[in-house]
């Protein structure tokens, strides 16, 4: 009889009679299921039809709490993006403002070049500022957004940071960290430059982190109108008139670049962003991206399925002074799905068969997958809840010979 055999014959009365309370599964809680959603209209099990026809070089709508891509084409395209430009001089602007680098009291001066580069006396729009005089930084900011007015972009590029050359340096380091992977920015204003491009992607990427990070600073984008001086000029977001839903974001337009126009709208709980680039008409691009909002309501639903920080199942640990640990994910997770596909999600993890303690809280362990018609639409990280310490040497001698005893 083998050495081996003995100590396993001996150590099986030990573990029948000893009660830890550690059960040696290594396999976790199941991820909750999706609450089944209230019976549905017959006509929410149909197929999602196709999205409207769009007239444009690219465009998309996108749900704005998921990031989810309800339908597109070509959006990953490197185009100009003209006046929508100065919705990332807009994020930029908030980012300072939010790190106490500059204040919306702030007087900004409307030097000349400003003046020059994008005033009355050149083809493209302007705020009316006047030139050598200075005005608050979140005046200055308004004539921007609702005129958008290239003078006042560049006066603000240059009160934030010197000079456009540097302000377009902070604003593509901006865009990196928001995950723009197909723009860069040669200017705050959007007029044409060598190398100036961004995508339809890309874009309602920087919509969604604008909406989020800085409401207020987005809030500037539904007032219909903005007067400097004598001069009152309307927003050309020509949404925001028909559609009481519709709250942002921008327009832009140049011959190279055509007519783009970026929007916004929320009904109930959920909002959408849809982005057209390289239209035909200011007629065009306003009714595209209303006829994309309307059939992204009509046609999906987003859900919260989990919280930041709460419990989606447990694991059990080695060698830890508690064993188990909870895991959750980091942010919550969101899904946008067809309408009345809401109960026929399916979620399933993946997790290590074996957890030894110390865990760090928010420590990586194991992935969170979401599943419909057998395609995953959602993937985050599973991670530690809280720390669990490592136990003291008895009890870690003792799993040790557990972990040994059921490893064969």
């Amino acid at each position: 009889m083998s050495t081996s055999f003995t100590l396993r014959a001996a150590l099986i009365a030990a573990l029948a009679t000893v009660s830890i309370g550690f059960a040696v599964a290594q396999t976790p809680t199941p991820a909750p299921q999706p609450t089944p959603a209230a019976a549905r209209p017959a006509s929410d099990s149909l197929p999602v039809p196709p999205p409207p026809s769009v007239v444009g070089k690219a465009w998309l709508v996108m749900d704005a709490a998921s990031g989810n891509v309800l339908a597109g084409e070509n959006y990953d395209a490197q185009l100009e993006p003209a006046s929508i430009t100065k919705v990332m001089t807009s994020y930029v602007i908030a980012a300072e403002l939010a790190g106490g680098k500059i204040k919306e009291t702030d007087q900004v001066m409307m030097s000349e070049n400003a003046w020059r580069q994008g005033g009355a006396g050149t083809d493209g729009s302007y705020s009316g500022f006047e030139v050598n005089k200075t005005a608050p930084l979140i005046e200055m900011e308004k004539g921007m957004v609702v005129q958008s007015g290239n003078d006042a972009a560049i006066a603000l590029a240059e009160h934030v940071a010197g000079s456009t050359d540097a302000f377009a340096a902070l604003m593509n380091q901006y865009a990196q960290r928001i995950g723009m992977k197909n723009s860069h920015f040669v200017n705050p204003h959007g007029l044409p430059a060598e190398g100036h491009t961004s995508s339809a992607h890309d874009l309602a990427l920087l919509g969604r982190a604008l909406i989020h990070d800085f409401p207020k600073s987005y809030s500037y984008n539904k007032l219909k109108e903005f007067t400097v001086g004598p001069i009152t000029q309307p927003n050309r977001n020509l949404l925001l008139w028909r559609d009481s839903s519709v709250d942002g974001i921008k327009t832009g337009h140049t011959s190279a670049a055509g007519y783009c126009l970026m929007a916004s709208a929320q009904r109930g709980e959920q909002r959408l962003i849809s982005v057209v680039m390289g239209s035909t008409s200011e007629a065009q691009r306003a009714s595209d991206n209303l006829a994309l909002l309307n059939w992204g309501f009509r046609f999906y639903e987003t859900h919260k399925l989990y919280d930041a920080g709460r419990p989606v199942a447990q694991q059990k640990v080695w060698k830890g002074v508690i064993n188990e640990v909870q895991l959750g994910v980091a942010e919550p997770l969101l899904v946008t799905v067809p309408r009345g596909k809401y109960g026929q999600l399916k979620p399933m993890m993946d997790v290590p068969k074996e957890l030894v303690a110390p865990i760090a809280k928010g420590q990586p362990i194991g992935t969170v997958r979401i599943l419909l018609d057998g395609k995953v639409i959602a993937q985050r990280p599973l991670v530690a809840i809280a720390a669990i310490e490592q136990a003291g040497f008895f009890k870690r001698l003792w799993h040790e010979l557990l972990m040994w005893w059921y490893s064969e």
